[in-house]
């Protein structure tokens, strides 16, 4: 079995080939190719990669490749992991909010669309590459951000069997059993677990947790009353909390608390991003120890918890056909019959060698479905301007996002944007 993963110089990588190693016995991976297009980068994380796998036993090979096609060849898995001008980018888009008095952030508001319009066409013509070079393989998409580039792998690439994978859900998961541990005093396999959590990447709310199919959430929602209650500064105030009855993901802050995140970015530097290319400099130097044969703890500064657990159980659940539940971003396909069949969701879904299936979920409330029905719509503008260089679709994607810049500021942030971003837009500039 061949699994390639693009954008094989990450920094995450380490984690991912941990997550491999530890599945070697029931997922026979001969061959692992890390393809990046920063040859020195991927030189030293996949040379500390390759030292990972052989101080282990050396179970699979791990190949280093900065030809994308040649990488993709055969593959019965492709994972995406990349970002389109890399960590710089990433800044550009929060100050990009920043300097337009906006939230800027990497996957929401100006800087998810500005990171969307760079990623989507690359995407796309990763999808080409698996149509012609590895047919039958899946892509398991993490790219933020990750639903509106399933979406447009959706509207673009349908016959390219894709999910997209987010760790919020897992992450959430893991914390709940965190505290129905120290609630019950016992320890709880996650096997025997289930997160009921609906709505779009990074705009969900999580409203059921069955545990061996047990409802537990009449314990859990009031614990998380109870500790908010408890708490000097809560991250959520709590009428919202009890009205909704639900518990939001944790981006939706940037939506209901928009001026208070507005105030926190005004303290930069160090943006995230720029604290993350901190981070990476000394995990690189880190890497490319000759003598370093397992990741160091600097890395879980990075972020993306779980990220290797939620990308190999996903494969492995695959593979070998073990219809295990995993909150993925994948089509609609009449799960939530109430909403169009043609949207991508984040929502459970059974993993087997068929597929994945989203399963059948009752509909949020009004007050829910109004914000994903407005960022939906600025979803399928953004696909529509990532693909076409649609200007106009652009400028009413801007329009149409809640956290964007006003009617008569649009044009202003749009043209913003694109100077900022034109290395990486060709499309909007008469290019491939």
């Amino acid at each position: 079995m061949k699994i390639t993963v693009i954008g094989g110089g990450s920094t995450y990588t380490p984690e991912l080939v941990n997550g491999f190693l530890e599945r070697s016995a029931t997922l026979p991976i001969t061959e692992l190719w890390l393809m990046d297009i920063d040859k020195e980068r991927l030189d030293i994380v996949g040379g500390f990669a390759q030292r990972m796998v052989k101080a282990k036993g050396e179970p699979f090979k791990v190949i280093l490749s900065t030809n994308q096609r040649e990488a993709i060849a055969g593959a019965s898995y492709v994972t995406t992991q990349l970002r389109v001008g890399m960590m710089p980018a990433r800044r550009g888009d929060e100050y990009l909010g920043l300097r337009h008095g906006l939230i800027g952030q990497e996957t929401t508001g100006v800087g998810g669309m500005a990171k969307a319009l760079r990623t989507i066409p690359v995407i796309l013509s990763i999808a080409k590459d698996i149509r012609e070079v590895a047919p039958n393989a899946l892509l398991a998409n993490f790219t933020n951000p990750a639903g509106l580039v399933t979406e447009a792998l959706n509207r673009y690439a349908p016959d390219i069997p894709a999910v997209g994978v987010c760790n919020v859900g897992i992450t959430a998961k893991m914390m709940i059993l965190d505290e129905l541990e120290k609630v019950t005093g016992n320890k709880i396999d996650a096997a025997r677990a289930n997160l009921n959590t609906l709505g779009l990447n990074h705009l969900t709310w999580h409203r059921g947790f069955t545990l061996d199919g047990e409802e537990m959430w009449p314990i859990i929602f009031p614990f998380f009353v109870e500790s908010l209650k408890k708490e000097t500064e809560p991250e959520w105030d709590l009428k919202t909390i009890e009205s909704l009855g639900m518990i939001p993901n944790y981006y939706l802050q940037y939506f209901y608390y928009t001026a208070h995140k507005f105030e926190e970015q005004k303290k930069w530097p160090p943006s995230r991003a720029e604290a993350v290319m901190e981070i990476e400099k000394d995990l690189l130097r880190d890497y490319a120890d000759p003598n370093l044969t397992e990741p160091p703890e600097e890395l879980m500064k990075r972020g993306g918890a779980y990220y290797s657990t939620l990308a190999t159980q996903l494969i492995n659940a695959h593979y070998n056909d073990l219809g295990q539940v995993h909150v993925v971003n994948v089509r609609n396909d009449g799960a939530v019959k109430e909403w169009p069949a043609d949207w991508v969701l984040e929502l459970p879904a059974l993993v087997d060698a068929d597929g994945i299936h989203p399963l059948p979920a009752d509909p949020l409330p009004a007050t829910c479905f109004g914000l994903i029905s407005q960022i939906k719509m600025y979803e399928l503008l953004t696909v529509e301007a990532a693909v076409h260089g649609d200007r106009n679709s652009m400028y009413q994607a801007l329009l149409t996002h809640p956290l964007g810049p006003s009617a008569d500021k649009v044009e202003a942030v749009m043209e913003d944007m694109l100077e900022t971003n034109k290395q990486w837009l060709p499309q909007f500039f008469g290019g491939a």
